[in-house]
């Protein structure tokens, strides 16, 4: 394989790996403070939506992405009112926004589009351009480092740079402030934060917005920069191979990069070479689009009983009267 080549399976890569990258980064402020989150996959289609939806009407991508948060936002709500103020199971609260936005989005697409629940492609303004970096095309002849500068880091959304951006800041966020100390306090031991005077229902409502925030993120991305436009489904299990990577990742941000970058290369190779021969055995095209979803089984059946989740996860607070 030679250096271009290899050059554009990376550049796929970082595309197709932003959107898992903010949705793992999303369910990591979750579950830290105890909130399991299913419904990462809902999140990111309604936030797909209607950030292409007001893209496509108002003709500006950063109004679609406004109406992307918006979106996951008030899915956040609903789980957190569910999971937090009725102390329901959050597994099914998770699957349950996760068929809502599966149905919603169909239902709003067709009545306001008309298309089969789609909308209508994005033009223009109305999605993310690509940023060339200073100085790109002028170090482009420079052997090896130029081309990797040039092809692989230059040209990409903005949202790609601000989910690289969102890597460090979150390991800043969770370690070394004192938010993060008690959010990930009330992932381990509410009770002790609640004796400590904080209050558990704030912070995991806090974590639970910061998701709803991360995976709109997500979402106007897929629709407004990978896409160019909403089209049913188009998640496409995204949010369950987030999780999977989160549970790889083991809880931490720089962790989570790296695994979601695997996902996010295992699907470059995919769409790169739709068939490949394995010692002379040919695989076919499906195969190699499955291997994420692969990948995603493999995990969880091999590191999910040695990554130890927040104690907490999963369990109402109930204060002790």
């Amino acid at each position: 394989m030679d250096l271009p080549t290899a050059l554009q399976i990376l550049d796929s890569m970082i595309r197709l790996g932003t959107p898992l990258l903010l949705a793992c980064l999303a369910g990591l402020f979750s579950e830290r403070a105890g909130i399991f989150d299913i419904g990462l996959e809902g999140k990111m289609l309604s936030a797909a939506f209607l950030s292409a939806a007001v893209a496509f009407v108002t003709g500006s991508v950063w109004l679609g992405v406004l109406a992307g948060l918006v979106a996951a936002l008030m899915m956040s709500a609903i789980h957190g009112l569910a999971s937090i103020t009725f102390r329901g199971n959050q597994l099914i609260s998770g699957v349950a926004i996760n068929f809502l936005a599966s149905g919603l989005t169909v239902l709003l697409g067709q009545y306001w589009f008309a298309l089969g629940g789609r909308t209508p492609s994005l033009e223009g303004a109305a999605r993310f351009q690509p940023i060339t970096l200073p100085f790109a095309q002028e170090l482009r002849e420079v052997p090896v480092l130029g081309l990797i500068y040039a092809e692989l880091i230059s040209g990409h959304t903005a949202l790609v740079y601000l989910a690289f951006a969102l890597v460090p800041l979150s390991w800043w966020l969770l370690y070394r402030t004192r938010f993060g100390l008690r959010l990930r306090a009330v992932g381990e031991n509410p009770a002790a934060v609640d004796t400590a005077g904080v209050s558990v229902v704030g912070i995991r409502y806090a974590a639970v917005a910061i998701c709803g925030l991360l995976t709109g993120l997500a979402g106007a991305y897929l629709a407004c920069g990978l896409s160019a436009g909403f089209v049913k489904e188009m998640t496409a299990g995204r949010g369950y191979i987030a999780l999977a990577a989160l549970i790889f990742a083991k809880w931490r941000p720089w962790q989570a990069l790296a695994a979601t970058m695997l996902f996010g290369l295992l699907e470059a190779v995919a769409n790169r070479y739709q068939s490949l021969d394995l010692w002379g055995v040919p695989l076919p095209v499906q195969f190699m689009q499955a291997l994420p979803y692969i990948l995603t089984v493999v995990i969880l059946a091999g590191f999910v009983g040695k990554a130890i989740p927040p104690r907490a996860g999963g369990q109402p607070y109930v204060k002790e009267r």
